[in-house]
């Protein structure tokens, strides 16, 4: 029997193909011969008792200017296919959120989703990193000057980032006694209104912010160090980052044995970890990447190992 799969995403004409983790995912679904159903988040809707969305067949042909095409729409249960493949892009707003309840009832149908549609909702990718305490920095969580403050005394250099950011947007270093450190902290808590995280500064950040990706909880062998560009904070790619591939570290594995027993619990089948030094800083479960680079420094095919994993949970 053919298997079908569906991803959600943003719109294929705006990706780069030669980065693109999906286009990664979607061209090794079709190398194993899956029916693959193209969706953008808007296509969702629930009607008649089912979650469903108005898809287009998608076919995929790199070797060609044209390197897709898309076929007419229709309007598909959700719940029939054997794999969703939820893939799009933060920001994570109200419209996300409302897509996974679409996406649960997709589940609860049989589909075999992700990430699983509840951890979307409940591990948030700075927050969750606080249920493995023994991997990270010393951290606070808090919308309180006065508490973020105390911890820029104690910790002297730290970095400050909303819980609901990406890309390296809006994250800020503050040492001891920066004249910007009020303004800063009303700016990222909206004067107090909303928690931000705060962390020790890593000075092992010049030395890159590692990717390291998890497939049902189990490590590819290597990771994706992003390093800054000259002067600035961040190494993500996004923010100008370069990035080098290279094996994991005997740390490395300790932390994705630490975690692998929740994500495999939580349904989180194919997990981002961003790891400065010995520690780790995020746990990005929305829509991982950093596939191509890796496959394109080592030769190897993550893409075909997640498609292994969704077959295993399928046939559990």
């Amino acid at each position: 029997m053919t298997l079908k799969l569906a991803v959600i995403m943003d719109p294929i004409n705006k990706i780069n193909t030669k980065k693109d983790s999906t286009l990664a995912m979607l061209t090794e679904a079709q190398h194993r011969g899956w029916l693959i159903t193209y969706f953008e988040q808007g296509d969702l809707f629930f009607s008649d008792g089912k979650a469903l969305g108005r898809g287009r067949a998608l076919t995929l042909n790199l070797a060609d200017n044209d390197w897709y095409q898309l076929g007419a729409e229709e309007d598909l249960e959700l719940g029939q296919f054997d794999f969703i493949l939820m893939r799009k892009d933060p920001p994570f707003d109200m419209n996300y959120i409302y897509t996974t309840y679409l996406l649960d009832q997709a589940e609860q149908s049989g589909a075999l989703v992700v990430n699983k549609p509840q951890s979307l909702r409940d591990c948030n990718e700075k927050y969750f990193t606080t249920h493995f305490p023994q991997c990270c920095p010393p951290l606070v969580v808090s919308q309180r000057a006065d508490q973020l403050k105390a911890f820029i005394a104690r910790y002297h250099d730290v970095v400050i980032k909303p819980l609901d950011g990406m890309g390296g947007a809006s994250i800020f270093r503050i040492t001891h006694n920066d004249q910007n450190t009020s303004v800063i902290i009303e700016t990222l808590t909206q004067h107090q209104t909303q928690p931000v995280m705060m962390q020790q500064y890593l000075p092992e950040i010049i030395q890159g912010d590692k990717r390291i990706l998890l497939i049902d909880g189990q490590p590819v062998p290597y990771g994706l160090a992003r390093i800054p560009a000259n002067n600035e904070l961040r190494g993500n790619l996004a923010a100008g980052g370069r990035g080098v591939a290279q094996a994991l570290t005997e740390r490395d594995y300790w932390i994705c044995e630490q975690l692998a027993p929740t994500l495999k619990k939580k349904g989180l089948i194919f997990v981002g970890i961003d790891v400065i030094g010995d520690y780790l800083t995020e746990i990005n479960v929305t829509s991982p990447t950093c596939i191509r680079e890796i496959d394109a420094a080592y030769n190897t095919n993550i893409a075909a190992r997640l498609m292994d994993a969704l077959l295993a949970r399928k046939s559990v």
